[in-house]
């Protein structure tokens, strides 16, 4: 039995051993039921990393700690329509965007706020958060402007800044900044900045975070982090950009600062590959 457990865990070594990660420092293999992560936070306050599946998986959260150890779940009392990221308050309550829009064709995109208390239980009640982008007014718009998709947001100053998603050919790289009142309610999403990543599909931007001191704002996508300095109030893009070159290649759909110059990032598991939590120092 003995040397069994050993030869596992030798083979698991030189599984990992050999592939390469680019810039990525492999931390652990997620669970199977995280097989389509989307979104990750680090709540500074409670040490805890939280986590979500995309649409057609279960209305749930999951607790790791840093190094990857799962600790619980919590089941959240909504639908998990399109669940796409993660993001938290300074007070650590955690709120879901479910605003994933593939086909550009929702009426209805919300955020939901999970309130610090109900993460420690096993079910947790939300308060609705209801939004509509100010420039969008056809569901769908033609192809050449479906630009409404999203997997991305982040807290910051009492508002969320929602990055949108590109579905236009050539344009996959585009994104487009909004911003919303975090307040119970419907709101209409302000735009205020756009970037081009890119014109092929892995430009496309899938999961952002600001740090806590908010002097930078990360960028994900699958083949590369753009790192936003130097902006005034929150033009975020308009600031200094640096791009880091993950020289990786994976469906990766969320990231979260753990403090102001660390990183995590998870992908989905796709035709064997991925399914992982990593980290990555940044300047």
């Amino acid at each position: 039995m003995f040397i069994k457990k050993l030869l596992f865990l030798l083979t698991i070594f030189i599984f990992f051993s050999c592939q390469n990660f680019g810039q990525l420092k492999f931390i652990e293999d997620l669970p199977k039921f995280l097989d389509e992560v989307s979104g990750t936070e680090y709540i500074q306050s409670s040490n805890l990393v939280w986590m979500l599946n995309d649409s057609g998986n279960q209305p749930k959260l999951y607790a790791f700690t840093k190094e990857g150890k799962f600790l619980r779940e919590v089941y959240v009392k909504t639908k998990n329509n399109d669940w796409e990221d993660l993001t938290s308050d300074d007070l650590g309550n955690l709120y879901i965007g479910d605003f994933g829009n593939n086909d550009n064709d929702r009426k209805h995109l919300k955020i939901y706020k999970v309130a610090k208390e109900y993460l420690t239980k096993k079910n947790a009640e939300v308060e609705e958060i209801a939004f509509e982008y100010e420039n969008q007014n056809k569901f769908p718009p033609k192809k050449k402007d479906r630009f409404f998709d999203a997997e991305s947001f982040f807290y910051y100053n009492n508002h969320f800044y929602i990055f949108t998603k590109s579905r236009v050919k050539k344009e996959y790289g585009k994104t487009f900044l909004y911003k919303i009142p975090a307040t119970k309610g419907k709101h209409t999403a302000k735009l205020i900045g756009e970037f081009d990543n890119g014109k092929k599909n892995d430009s496309w931007i899938t999961s952002v975070d600001i740090s806590d001191d908010g002097k930078k704002v990360i960028l994900l996508s699958q083949k590369n982090i753009l790192v936003f300095s130097e902006f005034k109030d929150d033009q975020f893009l308009s600031g200094k950009v640096k791009e880091i070159d993950l020289k990786h290649y994976s469906q990766k759909e969320s990231i979260s600062f753990i403090d102001n110059n660390n990183i995590l990032i998870t992908d989905e598991k796709s035709g064997g590959e991925g399914g992982n939590l990593y980290q990555l120092k940044i300047d």
